[in-house]
């Protein structure tokens, strides 16, 4: 197929005719960004191609890429798709990062992935080649090596193939699973967004999240670049360092779409003071999606608070839900719809009670708490809220979420070796996650497998760590872990370099929300609490450490032991 003739993919069509006057922006040093536009990113892509192409790369394969958010990722990312493979990120390893643990991730994706060859960055060869190596996979070049291997030439053909992505869960709810992601279903998610923000080639974006991952990758990377808007793309470590450089690409810069997980907005609110805001103006942005962990209702106010004296709208909060299952995105708040919660009592948790009164009406109490609503639907997606069995329940009731539609993913790719309770297969999603659905809108309480049964109701990890939240506690200090314990049911919350008013505040409610559970608070030292990307906590791998007495810190047991402590002694 020549390229005049068109692509034969709405994700790869801008290769055909790339624009000159947009692009994207990578952060560089300083306040610095360079821009390549989308002409020059096709023409590194087709180089790229031709390599592939050169080092026997054919349609089906997979291509794994470990490189940062830099040109050489993104022309990399759509070279593959153009070569018919399926292009399957990898992240590089962070700076603070276990190398032993990021080995043996790295080793597992590789050798679910079995890609034909891994491309990297040349900073990081030293490091992959021999993770690679022991994974069984070789060759590993760098995307330099490729363009030599085509002879710098510029691949004129583009031949999509079945598989658009090969994407690895976050790992939140144990071993990362990588989904394979057709070009169908890549492309009807892709296109489902952009009707949802209405998006225009004139609505530019900016991102500060990992493009390894879904939420970085589909919606703040692929998204705009096949909607051949304006990109601003930073790396997560520069966010965490200075969130207001993220902040002027709004203010100054024209951005008016992103997204974001919870702790972002939060962590916006607590670093960035009003006078850093001096001068910029948010009214034009108009969208920031929401999503990858429970939404906290405050957080999205300090944010609004925050931006509001400076033109911020809080109706461009959309809070959404979606996971890589499904592509992506699969419910999300309608532009210009100010979000809304509704509050809980704990006794409406249990799988199939009614979590809203029948009358509609929020349920009322002190020991109530918040849920905010992640929108509707998007295009052609369906959900419903489904018991044990599978059967739809009503309207408000509690059951476990379910999807189809034509962004379903196609399958896992090692269906065997999981014990992870999302199902896929034949287009629905039975996705382990708990909610219900109140006029229209899903509202997400959280993972099944994160909650646990105390005295005839359920308990969500991510309720108590949202109570356990309210005295200020940073999200990212703590999180809560729920299961058996030598047949006993066990709660503990994990607090990193605890303040002494978080550990008495942990102390009254756990005692009051897990009442007839053993409950465990614990201190430990800071990057204790291993994370996503997406900056979910992974629980199961934190609750078998603390299972096997590898939980490094002080240890205070508050059930049925008052008051007293004991140091652990084993490492992490």
């Amino acid at each position: 197929m020549s390229a005049r003739a068109g692509s034969g993919s709405p994700l790869l069509d801008w290769l055909e005719r790339p624009r000159r006057d947009r692009g994207v922006h990578f952060a560089a040093a300083g306040d610095d960004w360079t821009f390549l536009s989308y002409a020059e990113l096709a023409d590194r892509t087709r180089t790229i191609l031709a390599g592939l192409r050169a080092v026997g790369v054919v349609p089906g394969d997979v291509v794994s890429i470990v490189e940062p958010a830099g040109p050489d990722f993104v022309a990399t990312l759509f070279a593959a798709m153009a070569a018919g493979a399926a292009p399957s990120p990898i992240a590089p390893p962070l700076a603070f990062q276990d190398r032993e643990v990021y080995g043996d991730h790295v080793r597992g994706l590789l050798r679910a992935a079995a890609p034909r060859v891994v491309v990297c960055a040349a900073a990081l060869t030293a490091a992959i080649e021999p993770l690679a190596t022991a994974a069984g996979v070789r060759p590993v070049l760098r995307a330099d090596e490729l363009v030599e291997a085509g002879g710098g030439a510029r691949a004129a053909d583009v031949t999509p193939g079945p598989l658009a992505l090969l994407q690895f869960t976050s790992g939140s709810s144990g071993r990362a699973r990588g989904v394979r992601v057709p070009h169908t279903a890549l492309a009807a998610n892709v296109a489902a967004i952009r009707q949802w923000l209405a998006m225009t080639p004139d609505d530019p974006t900016a991102s500060w999240l990992p493009v390894h991952h879904d939420m970085g990758l589909i919606g703040c990377l692929v998204t705009p670049v096949v909607n051949t808007s304006d990109l601003w793309l930073m790396p997560p470590e520069e966010f965490v360092r200075n969130p207001g450089r993220y902040l002027r690409c709004f203010g100054e810069r024209g951005a008016r779409l992103t997204s974001m997980p919870n702790f972002g907005l939060e962590y916006i609110a607590r670093r960035v003071r009003p006078e850093a805001l001096a001068g910029l103006d948010f009214s034009a942005w108009r969208a920031v999606i929401v999503g990858a962990e429970r939404i906290d209702v405050e957080a999205l106010r300090r944010f609004s608070a925050l931006l509001a004296p400076h033109g911020f709208d809080p109706r461009a909060l959309l809070p959404a839900y979606g996971l890589a299952e499904a592509t992506l995105a699969v419910t999300g708040l309608p532009l210009d719809e100010l979000y809304r919660s509704v509050d809980l009592r704990p006794d409406r948790l249990r799988p199939g009670a009614r979590a809203v009164a029948d009358d509609g009406e929020p349920a009322a109490g002190a020991d109530a708490y918040p849920v905010v609503g992640c929108g509707r639907p998007l295009a052609g997606v369906r959900v419903r809220i489904v018991d044990e069995s599978g059967e739809p329940v009503p309207d408000g009731v509690v059951g476990e979420i379910e999807v189809r539609g034509p962004s379903v993913a196609q399958g896992y790719v090692n269906e065997a070796d999981s014990a992870s309770q999302t199902a896929l297969g034949g287009g629905v999603l039975r996705t382990a996650d708990a909610g219900f659905l109140h006029e229209g809108q899903l509202h997400v309480l959280g993972r099944l497998g994160d909650s646990m049964k105390v005295r005839g109701r359920a308990v969500f990890a991510e309720d108590l760590e949202w109570a356990l939240g309210r005295p200020g506690v940073p999200a990212q200090r703590m999180a809560a872990l729920l299961g058996h314990r030598a047949g006993t049911a066990t709660v503990v919350a994990v607090f990193e370099q605890a303040r002494p008013e978080w550990l008495a505040q942990a102390e009254r409610e756990l005692r009051r929300r897990a009442e007839g559970a053993q409950v465990v608070i614990v201190d430990a030292p800071r990057g204790t609490i291993p994370r996503t990307s997406s900056g979910k906590p992974k629980r199961r791998q934190l609750w078998q450490a603390f299972v096997d007495d590898r939980l490094p810190g002080t240890v205070v047991t508050t059930a049925g032991q008052r008051n007293q402590t004991e140091q652990t002694t084993t490492a992490s």
